[in-house]
């Protein structure tokens, strides 16, 4: 019976289209019974899609922060490349001041003795380096040369307690003595009180100690005590050049050599003054055998 009246209904629905409104009325209200049977399936769905965009974006973020440390890390081998050029190019202007042949080293680390003032150089006897030769960057005197190796070579700090470098006041003229002091500054020391040196005065190497050429910059005078101990002032200085800001640093190779000694008086007398008196006796001679 009801396969008949389902057969009677198709056919009168497909001639006289009857039933489109009957269609329409219960379409309109079984939608929210549809909406309600779709929940589970439109709930599912969207946790699958949440944990699948959060899946997305962790990974996203991953990326991101990965890339983030790549950038940074190349920007700082950029920013040290460009510090480097910079003081290259400054330690190739020193060079040209100073007019001596010279090699650039690279620090490569402190020495071990935490007490002493001494770095290592990328520099040793494969490249010319041997003991006694100044080290000096775009500012001033470092060091010297103290201990070569075949490929590094130890540099005494201008403020190691050990190391004594005579110096000028470059205004004044004065000569004086510049010891490390304190492990990051210079003492002028057996200064007479009244000495003509002032604060914010230039200290400069005089070149006495045939090491380091005259006329380099070493310090600035700081401090100046007139009251030292022992009679003598004492005078505090900064070194103008350092380590501390610097990576590469110049070694200068081709010092100019020192004058020669005058020869020491044994207390004999001059070949000049024996040469005289046998000549004096030349003639004594040629007269008495003339006569």
């Amino acid at each position: 019976m009801f396969a008949l009246i389902s057969i009677a209904l198709l056919m009168i629905d497909s001639h006289l289209h009857t039933l489109t409104t009957v269609r329409q009325v219960a379409g309109t209200l079984l939608y929210p019974l549809q909406m309600v049977a779709l929940l589970p399936v439109k709930a599912k769905d969207g946790v699958v899609n949440y944990f699948t965009s959060v899946s997305e974006l962790q990974g996203q973020v991953a990326r991101l922060q990965r890339q983030q440390v790549e950038s940074a890390y190349t920007l700082q081998q950029y920013q040290m490349l460009l510090a480097e050029n910079a003081q290259l190019r400054r330690l190739l202007g020193a060079r040209e001041q100073v007019g001596l042949k010279s090699l650039v080293g690279q620090i490569l680390y402190d020495a071990r003795d935490p007490t002493a003032r001494r770095i290592v150089l990328d520099r040793g006897t494969t490249a010319g380096v041997h003991v006694g030769l100044p080290v000096i960057d775009h500012l001033g005197v470092v060091g010297q040369v103290t201990r070569v190796f075949p490929m590094t070579s130890e540099v005494t700090l201008l403020t190691d307690k050990e190391q004594a470098t005579p110096v000028q006041v470059l205004r004044s003229g004065l000569r004086s003595i510049a010891y490390g002091y304190a492990g990051s500054q210079l003492e002028l020391r057996h200064v007479a009180p009244n000495a003509d040196v002032q604060v914010g005065d230039i200290i400069v190497t005089s070149g006495l100690d045939g090491i380091y050429p005259a006329g380099l910059a070493v310090a600035k005078v700081l401090r100046v005590d007139a009251g030292g101990q022992g009679g003598f002032g004492r005078i505090i200085c900064q070194p103008l050049g350092g380590v501390e800001r610097n990576r590469q640093l110049l070694v200068l190779t081709d010092l100019p050599e020192p004058l020669p000694r005058p020869a020491e008086d044994d207390g004999k007398p001059a070949a000049s003054a024996k040469k005289g008196k046998g000549a004096k006796a030349d003639s004594k001679a040629e007269a008495g055998g003339g006569r």
